[in-house]
């Protein structure tokens, strides 16, 4: 099933159910200040900024955690993958910082991938196995179509 996000969406969970989160956010989202981690992805600095590329842009959100060994079995290969799909900018989300953001996406294992293009899913590959090169080139592919 598909989902729409917007930053409604992601402002409720900010501002209504999300208490935690707002202890950790402080700095209002500025689509000129992309913060890329040594892979090259994109790591939100807010809830805002995670909001502003949910609903704008061709997506994929990497879903991942520092203790989860099958996201640090492929996260050495996601520069390859991005290479292979410039047409998508990658943003790398921290499961653990966005827990009720994970919750409301249905991110119930990780590493996962959710394809947003425009506030519009199109794709997810979400479950608890450790995912492969090919598998999210495959996966990548079908959401191209």
């Amino acid at each position: 099933m598909r989902q729409s996000f917007s930053k409604s969406f992601l402002f409720a969970i900010y501002l209504g159910e999300a208490p935690l989160l707002s202890q950790k956010v402080g700095n209002v989202y500025n689509q000129g200040s992309k913060r890329k981690g040594r892979d090259g992805m994109i790591i939100p600095k807010s809830i805002e900024e995670l909001a502003g590329y949910a609903e704008k842009g061709k997506n994929v959100f990497f879903f991942t955690a520092d203790w989860c060994g099958d996201c640090s079995f492929i996260k050495p290969q996601m520069p390859e993958i991005e290479a292979a799909f410039p047409q998508f900018q990658f943003i790398q989300v921290d499961r653990d910082e966005y827990i009720d953001v994970a919750a409301e996406w249905n991110i119930f294992g990780i590493p996962s991938f959710v394809v947003v293009n425009d506030g519009e899913e199109m794709g997810r590959l979400v479950n608890k196995n450790r995912k492969t090169k090919d598998e999210i080139a495959g996966f990548l592919q079908r959401v191209e179509g």
